[in-house]
């Protein structure tokens, strides 16, 4: 079966330094591009992260100090994943919570921008675990009757959750093949404003903090009664793409109050 797709979707898998969203950095991204017309493009890259890779980091994917020490860093790499992700939704396993968040801020951090506005998001591990409650290497054997044999191979783990995808379509009629359903059957916990987590929308759409002394509250509210809230977030160990949701936010409070005075 082929994805019904109106525009292109991006697979992808990251190997890391570890699992800190702010801090840690990519050793490894695998990409396969499938079109609507069914055609598929794939490309993997090491990556230099410019970091050390702890010893039991190493010990789960296999890469290396010494591996990476000669590969491209992601500051040369990110034209090139950038034009391959370009106009493309995103597909992952575990990929809201990790893969997006981390991917937007290596592009952050070199000063490319890479917003979620016009994309759509399809983690294909919240769908497993809201109809079987498995592993990737579980959900492959499960779905595709396959072992995954390279696990936490970048290359390898991006192949699977696309095989998976596919297999979780033909096999439950409860989910339709388009991607705006995918998207929002993937979430988890509601939608984000950010992709870390941290800021969501209410059921009134409203801007809301999702942890904290202010865990619920709107960002206009927090504006109105502690707007220094703000510049702690921009000064604390946040994601780079949650201190932008929080600066133009804060910019867009500003621009009001401007026009409002």
């Amino acid at each position: 079966m082929n994805l019904k797709l109106e525009k292109p979707i991006a697979f992808f898998d990251l190997e890391t330094t570890g699992v800190q969203v702010a801090t840690d950095r990519i050793v490894e991204i695998s990409i396969l591009k499938v079109f609507p017309n069914g055609n598929k493009e794939s490309k993997t890259w090491l990556v230099n992260p410019t970091i050390p890779i702890p010893a039991e980091i190493t010990a789960i994917h296999g890469i290396s100090d010494e591996k990476v020490a000669n590969e491209p860093t992601f500051d040369q790499l990110a034209p090139e994943i950038a034009e391959l992700l370009h106009n493309c939704d995103l597909g992952g396993f575990n990929s809201n919570r990790f893969d997006i968040p981390l991917l937007a801020e290596e592009f952050l951090r070199v000063e490319i921008d890479f917003d979620m506005e016009n994309r759509k998001a399809i983690d294909i591990q919240n769908i497993f675990h809201k109809l079987e409650q498995r592993t990737l290497v579980a959900a492959y054997s499960f779905y595709c009757d396959k072992d995954l044999t390279n696990a936490h191979s970048a290359e390898a783990d991006t192949l699977a959750t696309y095989e998976v995808l596919l297999a979780q379509i033909e096999k439950y009629d409860e989910l339709e093949n388009n991607m705006d359903f995918l998207a929002e059957f993937s979430q988890r916990g509601g939608k984000f404003v950010d992709m870390a987590g941290f800021i969501r929308y209410n059921e009134e759409g409203k801007e809301v903090l999702s942890f904290g002394k202010y865990r619920d509250v709107t960002l206009e509210q927090i504006w109105k009664d502690n707007p220094g809230y703000f510049s702690w977030i921009n000064q604390a160990d946040f994601p780079l793409y949650t201190k932008n949701v929080m600066r133009n936010f804060a910019a867009k409070m500003k621009l009001q109050n401007k026009f409002n005075s």
